[in-house]
């Protein structure tokens, strides 16, 4: 067996415990020793996690987690019932799991981005044994049993205290502790044996590798700083894009002229992980059904959804059905024009529409109806222009400061850290790394991933949390810099938002802070930052011709951009829709004959809601988000949004526009800062300042409200 040396120990049981360790390989006058200096004065924890470097360090985190967390427990169920109190036996609980749920997420992160298999591997056994301990603990009848004691006497509680206790008896009771100790044994296994199925669902799409072969010719129509990128042209002339990198299979089924082309790459994409991952999730819809029925439930959908906004699977897929009816008319508008705009360029009378076709001649429309190139836009996006514009804006919407500081601990070379204080006090807030461009075994598409929550220890200092954006832009090639898409920049605010909502953070308890907040809320922040994008007068903060320095986009530009969102927002929202309904089909059932045939069934709903999906394929195999976290919650991203576009709405109706400051700090102050710390429903109150509305979405997707 392999050990940590023992200073090394002492200063992770440190950290684990409420450290005080400061910035791990700071220097005097390094930047990030000042914050640390700031903190101190602040009250609050301000470090970054000493990263794992080895397969034994972390075996040794594990272990050491385990080991506090299993300690605090054991202080917890070890009190007398008339030693015990709230804060000793009820707020004690977040802090007894803190260890453990810092060291799990830190080991899913670097499952999903450490450059090396053997810590990737490591990586992903900690996290199994680290989450089993979590599930397993959940069923400890003597902590519940300190809990019951609490709840009996019925304690007077305010706040986020009162919110803390409602939770925790409700997730117990969720997690079946009045049942028969057969049945709760039973339980326990099943939720084990899903959280590994869950695992390994998402690790093999990670890796799966699904390399696809074309020639120039076969590649006609794509650009030319693709074509020439070395990473897919390789020596002997063969180009080799990967359809499990999405800018990669995004820029050929945009731009390639040649049906052909894009139905290999379409097909290739929807066929990732299809062998491993198909069996994998037939037993993981088996296996959550068996939880749903133990606990009491109908179905899978109704127990995961119980906590969210929806409530349950009827109002959520009532809320699809009726969307998706809603947008028929101008859907099949929509369909009928890209079908002739394919017809013509058969030189036929009528063309059939498939899946690999939409990205292309959504394209085209912007080309020919809008005059719009997406491909020369980039220009306007170079990266570090992107982000220094970013961050300006957010700065003087939020009363915040954002500054690069040098990672003493870097995974790859480019990583990026930032640290983000409060410009009027100067107290530390958080800190962000960075993980800009794709890479083998890396996390494919775009995430916000925690590594240290935030929460106030029972010491009175506040952890402030670290987070990392997981991003996979194009890299700099051919002699240029990072160029972005649109979409790109549209995709790079909307997750530093989740960013914003983590290091904004003020929530007492971990349970509450930053983005924990009902699944179907999350991603409004977020989805409403994207609108800073479509604006001119915020773009011209940052949007610039990187080869001039002083060209912007014209105004006409962007004005045809708008329209060709509304000329598409039906195609791309159906799509959504099909995602959202084909999610609740699976898992608003104890069907087994729909769980054995789920690539039929999720085929057929995507079908007949969007457009015919490629034969013998199976998209669900790697769709990460039905594998675990947006299961039975995908419809959440359209929930989501018609709140994000209302909260967007007051933005603009404000004096100064989407650079208000005061509705700036509103937000920060009522949404991002409260976290789940009180009803979702009161802080999207508190910011509207009035009760909410649907109008502002069904104008946002080209619809009359009624």
């Amino acid at each position: 067996m392999h050990f940590f040396p023992k200073s090394a120990v002492l200063s992770l049981m440190l950290a684990l415990s409420t450290s005080h360790a400061a910035l791990a390989g700071t220097q005097p006058g390094d930047p990030l020793a000042t914050y640390q200096k700031n903190a101190g004065k602040a009250g609050v924890i301000f470090n970054l996690p000493q990263w794992e470097k080895t397969p034994a360090q972390i075996q040794a985190t594990t272990e050491i987690a385990i080991s506090v967390g299993n300690e605090r427990l054991k202080a917890i169920a070890g009190r007398k019932p008339e030693q015990m109190t709230f804060t000793n036996t009820i707020a004690a609980l977040d802090y007894a799991y803190y260890p453990v749920a810092a060291a799990t997420r830190r080991m899913g992160f670097i499952q999903e981005t450490s450059p090396g298999k053997n810590l990737r591997d490591a990586a992903l056994e900690a996290t199994k044994k680290l989450q089993k301990w979590l599930i397993d603990t959940s069923f400890r009848q003597d902590v519940y049993q300190a809990v019951k004691t609490i709840a009996a006497t019925n304690p007077a509680l305010k706040g986020e205290d009162a919110m803390y206790f409602k939770t925790v008896l409700r997730d117990y009771r969720r997690n079946g502790m009045e049942l028969p100790e057969a049945k709760r044994q039973q339980l326990q296994q099943l939720k084990n044996r899903l959280n590994d199925l869950q695992l390994e669902f998402q690790t093999n799409i990670t890796k799966a590798s699904s390399l696809v072969e074309f020639s120039r010719e076969e590649l006609e129509g794509v650009s030319g700083d693709f074509l020439g990128n070395k990473e897919i042209l390789g020596e002997d002339g063969i180009y080799r894009v990967n359809a499990n990198i999405t800018w990669q299979a995004l820029e050929v089924l945009r731009n390639a002229k040649k049906e052909e082309t894009r139905k290999r790459l379409s097909i290739a994409r929807s066929s990732r992980a299809m062998k491993e991952n198909t069996p994998l999730f037939t037993e993981i819809l088996k296996t959550r059904a068996k939880i749903a029925k133990l606990l009491g439930y109908d179905n899978w959908a109704d127990y995961r959804i119980e906590t969210k906004m929806a409530k349950n699977g009827k109002t959520a897929r009532d809320f699809l059905q009726n969307l998706s009816t809603e947008l028929a008319p101008k859907f099949e508008k929509e369909l009928a024009t890209f079908s002739r705009l394919k017809a013509a360029e058969n030189g036929k009378d009528k063309a059939k529409l498939y899946y690999w076709d939409i990205p292309y001649y959504k394209n085209q429309l912007k080309k020919s109806r809008y005059q719009i190139d997406t491909e020369k836009l980039r220009v306007f996006f170079e990266l570090e222009n992107t982000l220094s514009g970013m961050f300006s804006i957010f700065e003087e919407l939020f009363n915040i400061k954002i500054e690069a500081v040098t990672a003493p601990y870097k995974w790859v070379d480019d990583l990026r850290l930032y640290a983000v204080t409060d410009a009027a006090s100067g107290a530390p807030l958080g800190l962000i790394y960075m993980d800009m461009f794709p890479r083998e075994g890396k996390y494919n598409h775009f995430a916000q991933f925690s590594i240290t929550p935030g929460k106030l220890f029972p010491n009175g200092k506040y952890q402030r949390p670290v987070v990392a954006l997981v991003c996979n832009f194009p890299p700099p090639a051919n002699g240029k810099p990072s160029l972005l898409t649109y979409d790109h920049v549209e995709t790079l605010f909307h997750e530093f938002g989740h960013a914003l909502h983590s290091v904004l953070t003020q929530a007492n308890y971990m349970e509450f802070s930053a983005t924990s907040v009902p699944r179907d809320f999350v991603e409004a922040p977020s989805q409403m930052l994207e609108n800073w994008v479509r604006s001119k007068p915020v773009l011209d903060r940052f949007a610039v011709d990187y080869r001039d320095g002083k060209t912007r986009i014209p105004a006409d530009t962007l004005d045809k951009m708008e329209a060709a969102r509304l000329a598409t927002i039906g195609t791309q929202y159906r799509r959504q829709l099909g995602f959202g309904l084909l999610d609740l089909a699976i898992h608003m059932t104890t069907d087994e004959d729909i769980f054995n045939n789920f690539t039929t069934v999720t085929n057929k709903i995507m079908s007949e809601t969007y457009v015919p999906v490629p034969e013998h394929t199976a998209f669900v195999a790697s769709f990460g988000h039905l594998g675990g976290g947006y299961d039975a919650g995908y419809y959440g991203y359209a929930w989501a949004d018609a709140i994000s576009t209302d909260m967007a709405s007051v933005f603009h109706q404000a004096p100064g526009g989407l650079m208000d400051k005061e509705v700036g700090m509103r937000l920060r102050n009522e949404i991002y800062a409260v976290g789940g710390s009180r009803e979702i429903g009161e802080s999207i109150r508190s910011f509207l300042q009035r009760e909410p509305s649907l109008e502002p979405f069904f104008e946002h997707i080209g619809l009359k409200t009624k």
